[in-house]
């Protein structure tokens, strides 16, 4: 894995900027799966604001997100579909049938599990996927004892997860139990895959994930078992990890 410890969040957008800069003038269409939560927004911004200035074309990206909460209305402003249009999407190019998230019918009331998969594999596959990362260690929803070969299924959102994203939701209460979650088999297929992080309550999680052996209680820990991944993180997420990588 390559490492890169930036000095601040802005900095870690502007070096993750650059990677994907790169995938899409490489290949214009390519397909790449985006995060959701606040770690990206500063990343999200900047591509924004490149494309406002002509130097990046989403116009042939296929996108892909890796989860979605289970019992919000797609219009809810606390939904992954809101968060992605208001953030990134309605302000760029891409066109809206280029847009795939998994499919939460599908998977809450007609247990169709496989059917994201069925998706990608017949878009061609993922070729860049961005990740965050949960202070637990979990990537999109895989929270720990999540396996390695899961593929994209319902799951339950740990206590700690739960109490992360409170604070974007009125009260406790509101806070979604269960989610649609790309699986770690299914990110692991990915060409590429860049994770960030940002401040000083990731930086067991990143520790664990780079020093520690591959285990289910960080799910992403099974990142090492992938050939091409980018980790980007500031100083403050690198605490842990200075002068032993």
């Amino acid at each position: 894995m390559k490492v890169y410890i930036e000095k601040d969040a802005l900095a870690v957008a502007q070096k993750a900027l650059s990677l994907i800069k790169n995938q899409i003038t490489k290949k214009a269409d390519s397909r790449i799966c985006f995060a959701t939560g606040s770690t990206p927004l500063d990343l999200y911004k900047l591509l924004i604001e490149d494309y406002q200035k002509g130097k990046i074309d989403f116009s042939k990206m296929v996108t892909f997100n890796l989860d979605e909460y289970l019992g919000l209305d797609l219009k809810n402003e606390h939904s992954y579909h809101y968060f992605m249009d208001h953030n990134l999407f309605n302000h760029i190019n891409v066109k809206r049938e280029n847009i795939n998230f998994p499919d939460v019918i599908k998977y809450e009331k007609e247990h169709q599990n496989g059917s994201y998969e069925q998706v990608i594999e017949k878009l061609g596959g993922i070729d860049f996927t961005i990740l965050g990362i949960g202070e637990n260690g979990h990537i999109a929803f895989n929270e720990p004892d999540s396996q390695e070969q899961d593929i994209t299924r319902v799951v339950d959102l740990t206590e700690s997860t739960i109490n992360a994203n409170k604070r974007f939701f009125a009260s406790e209460k509101d806070v979604p139990r269960k989610a649609v979650t790309m699986g770690i088999g299914t990110i692991l297929k990915s060409k590429k895959i860049m994770l960030l992080a940002t401040g000083p309550k990731k930086a067991q999680a990143i520790y664990d994930t780079l020093l520690k052996p591959v285990n289910s209680n960080c799910p992403a820990s099974f990142l090492q078992n992938h050939k091409d991944v980018t980790i980007i993180v500031d100083e403050l997420s690198a605490k842990l990890i200075k002068n032993k990588i």
